[in-house]
């Protein structure tokens, strides 16, 4: 099983435990990623203001990947949707695709169609199967509650995703985390937005997003949140401590990446998980994990 690895903008500069541990993961379940020096951002950035110039930045990505005769694996939620709605796009209108095409030509690509797109957490989901990461499981974490968080672009919208998942009452992920062994309970507003979005806008609007979330995690007695997204982890990762300061609480609740949870199951050190690079330090997770703490 070989593909190419799109690592997009944000995970090599703010996401590396993210990288790191989906590179260890994929090696030890026998997932062979390839580097392609070529890509470059997805597009999503620049997509409300000039969307034909977005489509090129992804027809651009999606060609590159085609002639390698490679699929694609994503690890952002952001480069996802904005890769795959590219496709579904381009797929659907021939007379757009030309137009593509006609720029692309340019510069000596040309966007067929024969690349598929998948987010790491759905290929585990549907390609590689939950049932086989069970077999692979060596280490239950059987005592650990892990809240999930799926992100707004993970199973959104639904013309562009189909019938992958409900974006209402999704299970992949849960299922996902299952599969280690942890417990993945309720809670309410499981699907609220991470605040991400309005962040450079109105940041004191998205960080009560990202309170009233924690709060719920909090509540339910989670050891810690998974997340599948750069910029959410950043939300509910990275900006834990400001949180915890501007609205006088605390929480210290651990925020993984799901390669990370699956890592630990997998028998993995947290070192080679990338651990260290977590922002809210997972030190009473971990004793827990290892059966040294309550």
């Amino acid at each position: 099983m070989k593909y190419a690895l799109f690592l997009g903008c944000t995970i090599p500069v703010r996401g590396q435990n993210y990288e790191i541990s989906a590179r260890r993961v994929a090696k030890e379940l026998g997932i062979e990623f390839e580097d392609i020096k070529e890509f470059s951002c997805c597009g999503f950035p620049i997509k409300s203001i000039d969307k034909e110039a977005q489509l090129l930045i992804s027809a651009r990505n999606l060609a590159i990947a085609e002639e390698r005769g490679l699929d694609i694996i994503t690890l952002c939620n952001a480069c996802t949707i904005t890769l795959q709605e590219a496709k579904m796009e381009l797929d659907g209108d021939e007379e757009l695709k030309r137009k593509i095409n006609e720029k692309l030509k340019k510069i000596g690509k040309e966007y067929k169609g024969t690349v598929k797109v998948r987010h790491f957490a759905r290929f585990l989901y549907e390609d590689y199967t939950v049932d086989k990461i069970k077999e692979k499981v060596k280490k239950p974490l059987s005592n650990i509650k892990a809240a999930a968080h799926y992100g707004c672009h993970f199973i959104r919208p639904t013309e562009v995703y189909r019938d992958f998942d409900d974006p209402e009452h999704p299970e992949s992920l849960d299922k996902l985390i299952e599969a280690t062994g942890a417990k993945s309970p309720d809670y309410p507003d499981k699907q609220r937005c991470c605040g991400g979005g309005i962040l450079g806008i109105k940041e004191e609007d998205a960080l009560l997003m990202t309170k009233e979330k924690l709060d719920d995690i909090k509540e339910v007695g989670a050891d810690c949140m998974i997340s599948i997204c750069p910029f959410c982890s950043i939300m509910y990762d990275g900006n834990q401590k400001k949180i915890e300061k501007t609205y006088e609480t605390e929480y210290k609740i651990p925020v993984l990446y799901y390669p990370q949870l699956l890592g630990l199951a997998l028998g993995i050190s947290a070192e080679e998980l990338g651990f260290k690079q977590n922002r809210v330090k997972a030190k009473k997770f971990l004793e827990k994990v290892e059966g040294n703490g309550s």
